[in-house]
């Protein structure tokens, strides 16, 4: 009995210890989490004392570094939601395409084969992309603009959205095709059994099944394009801060000004400087909300689909 009562305690103290060491992870991560906003939040606070956070929000003209410097962010906002609309348009249908493909039709040898080339796309640096987007693909807009008498720019928006979008492939596609192949496999044979075809089964049955992990892919994939520099750097430019919602004329995004704002010749306490704090800020906000909502939208799918089949 005593070996016994020694090895319960010696399982008891290596589970206690586990725990801790869990709950000392979780904990450091939420302490950066709140270390991190609060840095942003207190430089974001002395540049609005300086600028005007009315004229942030809704101004269109962003010229820092001149004798009359305007920090209106709208026309960023503007080309960073420009760009990223453009790149889930590209990666969604194919994402969620190939994710269906390789869970539903494809046989397990070739699934074995694919997805690891498929998310060998995740593993090229983006200044690799944002070469490829500058070297071909802009050129070819360019022409194909041309052949409808078009005008597009060389480092035109929609460049650096379809380019972004190729890059944003696999993380939907990885993650869709993991939902999509956790669905109960009973729901499908029992669909079949009721007479509905294969692509019934996967229209009405898997994907409403599968949407909450189809939704987090997605929303992961924007996450990524909306912290994307270098693509837009190379391919769409740093100076395009113009109010624009045509995709064949140049734009910037928030992380190429925040990039531009922290390694200029400013000083750290100029307002030039401490814009990249404010544009951090509202990026942080947008991105809580949407997480928000994607949380929201996730967790009513999730109810609907267990009362549906209650």
């Amino acid at each position: 009995m005593s070996k016994f009562g020694s090895k319960n305690k010696k399982t008891v103290l290596t589970e206690n210890i586990i725990k801790y060491f869990l709950i000392m992870a979780t904990t450091i991560s939420i302490i950066t989490t709140f270390g991190i906003l609060f840095s942003i939040i207190f430089e974001a606070m002395e540049f609005f004392e300086l600028k005007s956070f009315i004229y942030f929000i809704t101004g269109n003209e962003w010229s820092p570094g001149t004798e009359n410097s305007k920090f209106g962010a709208t026309a960023i906002f503007m080309g960073t939601f420009i760009i990223t609309f453009i790149a889930l348009l590209v990666a969604i249908p194919i994402g969620v395409l190939s994710a269906i493909y390789m869970s539903e039709y494809a046989s397990s040898k070739l699934r074995a084969s694919l997805k690891p080339i498929l998310e060998m796309l995740a593993g090229i640096p983006t200044v690799v992309y944002g070469f490829f987007a500058a070297i071909t693909v802009a050129p070819f807009i360019v022409e194909l603009c041309e052949v409808f008498g078009l005008d597009a720019s060389f480092n035109s928006a929609l460049a650096a959205g379809v380019v972004m979008g190729i890059m944003i492939v696999p993380i939907i596609s990885s993650l869709s095709d993991d939902a999509i192949s956790s669905v109960q496999d009973s729901l499908k044979k029992s669909s079949l059994a009721l007479g509905m075809t294969k692509s019934e089964t996967i229209i009405d049955i898997v994907i409403p099944s599968a949407l909450p992990g189809i939704i987090s892919s997605v929303l992961l994939a924007m996450s990524k394009a909306l912290g994307e520099t270098m693509i837009v750097v190379m391919a769409a430019g740093m100076n395009a801060n113009k109010f624009s919602i045509n995709p064949l004329e140049d734009m910037t995004t928030v992380t190429v000004q925040i990039v531009t704002a922290l390694t200029g010749d400013f000083e750290f306490n100029s307002p030039d400087t401490l814009s990249a704090f404010a544009l951090g800020l509202v990026l942080f906000v947008i991105t809580l909300g949407l997480n928000i909502i994607s949380v929201i939208m996730i967790r009513r799918f999730k109810e609907k689909y267990k009362t549906s089949n209650l």
